[in-house]
C-alpha cells in the first residue's frame, strides 16, 4: 500500500489523533443497539495504547445541525471504556482551549474521546481553519475510519496535510487489503453478488465489477428495474422508472450479456409484511396486484451453486426484504453458500452481515466490511479522499 501503516510509527509519548468510526445506532433512550464499529476499532486503540501513545479519538455520530445532546458521544465513551476495561473521558468539544488542556494532560497509554465532530458544520465543509485546529491536537494522525474514507471532511482529509506524520490504522489496512485483493488479483472464478433496492445506488459498482468478475448475480428490488427493461411483467414490484433506460443500456453491453445473472423466479405477495399470503412465480409472470419480495427457490439454488464453486466472492446487499422473515430465504441461502467457499470472501452491507451473524457464520468468511458507502465507492473503482490523503502524506 502506498502509505504508512500504524506499525511504521514510533508512538511512545506522542499525541496520536485517531479518526475512528463510532457512528453507531442508538435507540430512543440513547443506548447503543449495535457496537460493531466500536469493537472493530479496539485492535488499533490497544496497539497504540500499549506502545505508550497519548490517544486522542475523534468521530462523528449522526447528522446533527449543531450541538445536540441526543447525538453526544457520551454513550460511546461509556461503552468503549467497558470494552477496554478503563475509563475513557469525553471532552466537552473537539476543538478549543479546554480540549487542548485535556489533551496536554494525557499520560502515555491514556485516551480521550472528543465530542461529536459534526457539532461543527466546518467538519463536513472541510474548513481549512477547523482542519488546522484539529491538527494542532496531534503529533501523529491515524485514520482507522474506513467507513468515512469516501468523505473529504476536515477530520478525514483536510487535517492530514497539517500533521507531522500520518498512517492507516489496523482496521483501515484490513479493509483495503481484502477489498484490494478481491479486485486486483482475484482467484477465479470470481463472483459478485449484489442486492438491495436501487439500481441507482449500484449502477457504477455493477459496471465496474462486470469488467472484473466471471459472473455477477443480482437480487433484491433492483432486479426488477432490469427485468422491466427486458420487457418482463413485474406487477407492483419496486421499479425505478427513470432508470429503466440506463438499465437497458447496461444490459446491452457485451460484458453484461455474458456475465450478468437475473432471478428466474420470485417470492411474491401483496405487501412486505409478516403473515401475508405468498407464492412463487417465474420471472415475467408476477400478477398485476403482487410484488416480488425475495428471489425464489430456483434462483436461490442456482446462485448458491455458483457461489460454492467460486474462489473469490464479494457480496453486498440482501436478496429480498430481509427484515421480514417471510422474505429472507434467498439472503440466507446466499449466506450459507458463502460460508462454504474455499477462497476469499468479502461481505458488506447491513443486511448481508446480519444474515451471516444470525446464522452464526460471520467467522466463516474472510472479511466483513464496516465500510458501507465507502465499500461501494471502492468497488466502483473510485478514489477515496481519506485514503488519497494518506497516500499524499507518504
Amino acid at each position: 500500500m502506498p502509505f504508512r501503516r500504524l506499525e511504521d510509527l514510533a508512538l511512545r509519548g506522542k499525541r496520536v489523533f485517531v479518526r475512528v468510526d463510532f457512528n453507531v445506532p442508538l435507540d430512543r433512550t440513547g443506548h447503543i443497539t449495535d457496537d460493531t464499529r466500536i469493537l472493530a476499532a479496539l485492535p488499533t486503540l490497544r496497539y497504540a495504547s500499549e506502545r505508550g501513545a497519548r490517544l486522542v479519538l475523534a468521530s462523528h455520530l449522526g447528522r446533527p445541525k449543531g450541538p445536540d445532546p441526543a447525538l453526544s458521544l457520551a454513550p460511546v465513551a461509556r461503552r468503549l471504556g467497558e470494552q477496554l476495561g478503563c475509563p475513557v473521558p469525553l471532552a466537552p468539544d473537539c476543538v478549543g482551549p479546554e480540549v487542548e488542556r485535556l489533551v496536554a494532560g494525557l499520560k502515555p497509554g491514556e485516551m480521550l474521546l472528543l465530542e461529536n465532530l459534526r457539532f461543527h458544520k466546518q467538519e463536513e465543509e472541510n474548513d481549512p481553519q477547523f482542519a488546522r485546529a484539529l491538527a494542532a491536537l496531534a503529533d501523529v494522525y491515524v485514520n482507522d475510519a474506513f467507513g468515512t474514507a469516501h468523505r473529504a471532511h476536515a477530520s478525514t482529509e483536510g487535517m492530514v496535510a497539517h500533521v507531522p506524520e500520518a498512517a492507516a490504522g489496523l482496521l483501515m489496512q484490513r479493509e483495503l487489503d481484502y477489498l484490494g485483493r478481491a479486485l486486483a488479483a482475484p482467484q477465479r472464478p470470481f463472483i459478485a453478488v449484489l442486492g438491495g433496492a436501487k439500481v441507482s445506488d449500484k449502477i457504477g459498482v455493477i459496471r465496474h465489477l462486470l469488467s472484473k468478475v466471471d459472473e455477477l448475480l443480482i437480487g433484491g428490488a433492483m432486479a426488477f428495474t432490469f427485468l422491466k427493461a427486458q420487457g418482463h411483467e413485474v406487477g407492483r414490484s419496486r421499479v425505478e422508472a427513470d432508470k429503466i433506460g440506463l438499465a437497458a443500456a447496461l444490459l446491452g453491453e457485451e460484458a453484461a450479456t455474458r456475465k450478468l445473472r437475473l432471478p428466474a423466479d420470485h417470492v411474491v405477495a401483496e405487501r412486505p409484511e409478516p403473515g401475508v399470503a405468498t407464492q412463487v412465480v417465474p420471472t415475467g409472470q408476477i400478477p398485476p396486484g403482487l410484488m416480488g419480495l425475495d428471489i425464489g427457490p430456483e434462483t436461490a439454488a442456482r446462485y448458491a451453486t455458483t457461489i460454492r464453486g467460486a474462489r473469490t466472492v464479494v457480496w453486498n446487499g440482501p436478496m429480498g426484504v430481509f427484515e421480514v422473515p417471510l422474505f429472507r430465504s434467498g439472503t440466507l441461502a446466499v449466506a450459507r453458500a458463502l460460508a462454504e467457499v474455499q477462497g476469499l470472501t468479502v461481505v458488506g452491507g447491513g443486511d448481508s452481515v446480519a444474515a451471516l451473524t444470525e446464522m452464526g457464520l460471520a467467522d466463516k468468511v474472510s472479511h466483513v466490511s464496516t465500510g458501507g458507502g465507502a465499500s461501494l465507492e471502492y468497488l466502483e473503482g473510485r478514489a477515496l479522499p481519506g485514503v488519497v490523503a494518506l497516500e499524499r502524506k507518504g
